[in-house]
């Protein structure tokens, strides 16, 4: 499994929307700007969220975006689901295929392990337990 540049850059946006949650509306061109990210690919990704119910548009020359929903509600599996699919990292058994006991004990031991797994943190993050995190990495080491 891979997110795709459609699922990160539609979180990476929502999360912007979600820390700017105070204007009424943000456009796409500030977004794109703080995020370095395509304002042309950005408006392909908003229309998937927006016929989601993640975001609402205001439409005008001072138009933009805003969420329409909590960011304490928006979890990041919800997000990834709508613009990525299924998070499956193997597709489950077809009912008219016949697994092996190999199969199904790779399939019960790994895959959907993994899977829970993978499900269980998308589904545990949402918009608002990311608004302000930061990369550890970057972060300012105090001594005392």
């Amino acid at each position: 499994m891979k997110i795709s540049t459609r699922g990160r850059y539609g979180t990476r946006l929502l999360i912007d929307l979600a820390q700017h949650a105070g204007e009424s509306h943000v456009t796409l061109a500030s977004v794109a700007g703080r995020q370095n990210i395509s304002v042309r690919y950005l408006e392909q990704v908003a229309v998937l969220l927006r016929r989601a119910g993640f975001i609402r548009s205001v439409k005008g020359a001072s138009g933009g975006y805003a969420l329409a929903v909590s960011p304490e509600d928006i979890s990041i599996g919800e997000v990834l689901r709508v613009l990525e699919g299924d998070m499956l990292v193997a597709d489950p058994p077809c009912p008219e295929v016949t697994e092996s006991r190999l199969q199904r004990c790779i399939r019960l031991a790994v895959f959907d392990r993994l899977n829970a797994r993978i499900a269980k943190v998308i589904d545990g993050q949402t918009l608002a337990s990311l608004v302000g995190t930061t990369d550890p990495d970057d972060a300012y080491m105090y001594y005392i």
